[in-house]
């Protein structure tokens, strides 16, 4: 209330101000009437390009050496305005797809999201802003590093660590401590919990890359996804569609997939291997039991028979039957299972998660002969006369020798026998190795890290310490085992003596061994990727121990065709039997070959092969019953 007794409103003085620059506003706007327009040639432009402001988003540009190809920045794109084309002239590879983005300007808002989730950090967007045309269909671009009119613009937005829309780190694995791990043969990965299974699938950015590079070509993003949504029994199909051995793959697979993965390129590649692991684990014997009943068709196809019960054969007979096919397993040992049976240390591979995967197959009517070799117990030439088509399968059970003195010593053994004699201890079904205190494994590779840190468990369970030494003739950096293989050989207590080369096994007056000479070399990897070993002009290092194990690699035993066979056969000089694409062997239209026998490396290889053999068989008899 004032003195005059009415009230009155407060004056709000910046109200007034802006009453006072809406009204003079216009006159300001009038006097621009009188300056001269200014007209900007298109020419002008190109030629010397006005810069933007600092972070501002233009066009995009495209880093090709970078790019993948992997499509998540169209995923991602809430407007479409980003889709994958195929380019030509790029080379197909691991981990890479032909493609490259195009980019509708048309469409896009500029948010930046596909640069905030580009894999590979190729895609940036430019200061560049000006595009000039009439026609409207000149909007879509596919970007260059030098963008979209190939002139050079300085960056104007790239991703952050705050944008960036990526989880790069792994969901660590809960497995056994080092400390006292080896007291036991106990499987060392325990597995991922459902919240850590979820968390890494989300990883995902569905980009398929990983099918593309799996040998099996399995359908990763799908059973990933299975993972988010709780869905293990779809989860379960789509990885039986591609791979009977899927708990075998789930745990001792080279993950070639993982090498490829996308998201490896900026951070840590997603855990391919142990998601699968996650879901077979995780399945009920009602969801594998489906698997078997909804896959087995009525034999109506013909009867073909499959040597070895390995992971090759044992893929061929899985799609054999899904085909129609009587399908006869042939093996040399007691159990099926090949490599993965006898070959795989407990703690990487135990029997129960086998026996998973034979269940299945056994329920599909898949008859297995075991303890019959062929070529000794039953010759090739019978399965020709009683089977409509044959699939070898044999892998490599024929050890490699080194040419060093005294190798024939009793006390030298190879690394197929000690694992299988090994495996059959630790089953209940033989006796335990016999095992010194003081042993060299002489080797390089997976497998003869599984021989020395086999020979650690034993030496603690019967001695209660260790002295294990191993020899190699490479740097760590360039050993062919997996890293994680050298990692915890290291952990548990291998003595490496790396860079070496054995020259000779030394007897004493007792005819005992007491340890190995070796030479002091340097491998050079070459150009072509081949290794060249130069020994140094050093005094030879005498390593002790009184029990030698070989583990050089191995090769194909073929011995079950005869000598008529053998001169035909298309075999080169590592013993590795070559076949044409649809894996038929030349000459012999109607024999098959897959896996080791025919240079594969690994189990997953070993499984496509089968798959593919299967398909093989089907179209060849499938022709011959036209014929």
């Amino acid at each position: 209330m004032d003195t005059m007794g009415f009230w009155a409103p407060e004056i709000d003085k910046g109200e007034i101000m802006k009453i006072i620059k809406s009204l003079f506003a216009p006159i300001k706007t009038w006097g621009n009437l009188l300056k001269v327009p200014i007209t900007i040639k298109k020419s002008d432009i190109f030629d010397s390009p006005r810069e933007a402001a600092d972070n501002y988003r233009g066009f995009h540009i495209n880093d090709w050496e970078k790019c993948l190809g992997c499509g998540t920045c169209g995923e991602i794109c809430p407007t479409k305005a980003i889709e994958m084309y195929s380019i030509k002239e790029l080379v197909i590879s691991d981990g890479h797809k032909p493609e490259r983005p195009a980019i509708d300007y048309g469409r896009c808002s500029f948010c930046a999201l596909c640069v905030d989730i580009c894999t590979s950090d190729s895609l940036k967007m430019s200061k560049e802003y000006i595009h000039i045309s009439t026609n409207a269909n000149t909007m879509k671009f596919i970007p260059k590093e030098n963008g979209i009119h190939n002139i050079p613009f300085e960056i104007g937005y790239s991703r952050d660590e705050i944008s960036d829309l990526l989880d790069l780190n792994r969901n660590e694995i809960d497995e056994i401590p080092h400390e006292g791990r080896i007291n036991s043969f106990m499987e060392l990965i325990k597995g991922f919990s459902k919240e850590m299974a979820i968390s890494e699938a989300a990883r995902c950015v569905e980009c398929g890359i990983c099918t593309e590079t799996c040998p099996a070509h399995m359908n990763i993003p799908e059973y990933i996804k299975c993972i988010l949504t709780d869905d293990l029994t779809s989860g379960l199909e789509y990885l039986y569609e591609t791979n009977p051995l899927s708990n075998a793959c789930g745990r001792v697979c080279t993950h070639k997939c993982e090498d490829a993965c996308v998201i490896g390129n900026r951070g840590e590649a997603i855990s391919i291997r142990w998601l699968k692991r996650y879901i077979v684990d995780n399945s009920s014997d009602e969801d594998y039991k489906s698997i078997a009943m909804h896959n087995v068709s009525k034999i109506i196809n013909g009867s073909v028979a499959i040597v070895g019960a390995g992971p090759g054969g044992l893929s061929a007979g899985y799609y054999l039957r899904t085909l129609g096919y009587s399908v006869d397993i042939y093996d040399a040992h007691a159990l099926p299972g090949g490599v993965i049976r006898y070959g795989v240390p407990p703690y990487r591979f135990p029997d129960d998660a086998l026996e998973q995967d034979l269940k299945v197959i056994k329920q599909m009517g898949i008859n297995f002969i075991m303890n019959t070799k062929i070529g000794e117990d039953i010759k090739l030439s019978d399965l020709e006369e009683t089977y409509d088509a044959i699939y070898l399968s044999t892998g490599h059970w024929v050890p490699k020798k080194l040419p060093i003195e005294n190798l024939e010593h009793k006390n030298v053994q190879y690394s197929n026998e000690f694992l299988e004699q090994s495996r059959n201890y630790l089953r209940g079904k033989g006796l335990m190795p016999e095992i010194d205190k003081q042993v060299i494994v002489i080797g390089g590779g997976d497998v003869s890290f599984d021989v020395a840190r086999t020979l650690l468990r034993f030496q603690q369970e019967k001695y209660g310490e260790t002295e294990v030494h191993f020899i190699a003739r490479k740097n760590e950096e360039n050993l062919a085992a997996s890293r994680v293989e050298v990692i915890e050989g290291k952990e548990e207590g291998l003595i490496m003596h790396l860079e070496r080369s054995p020259s000779r096994i030394l007897i004493d007056e007792l005819d005992e061994i007491t340890g190995v000479e070796s030479k002091v070399c340097q491998t050079i990897i070459l150009d072509n990727g081949c290794a060249k070993t130069e020994y140094k002009n050093i005094k030879p290092e005498i390593i002790k121990g009184t029990r030698i194990y070989l583990s050089v690699g191995s090769t194909t035993e073929i011995e079950y065709f005869n000598s008529v066979q053998k001169k035909s056969l298309p075999i080169n000089r590592k013993n590795i039997l070559s076949v044409e694409e649809n894996q038929q062997i030349k000459n012999y239209p109607h024999i098959f070959a897959g896996g080791d026998l025919t240079g594969g490396k690994d189990v997953i290889t070993a499984v496509a092969n089968g798959h593919e053999a299967a398909k093989s068989i089907d179209a060849y008899l499938i022709q011959q019953s036209l014929n």
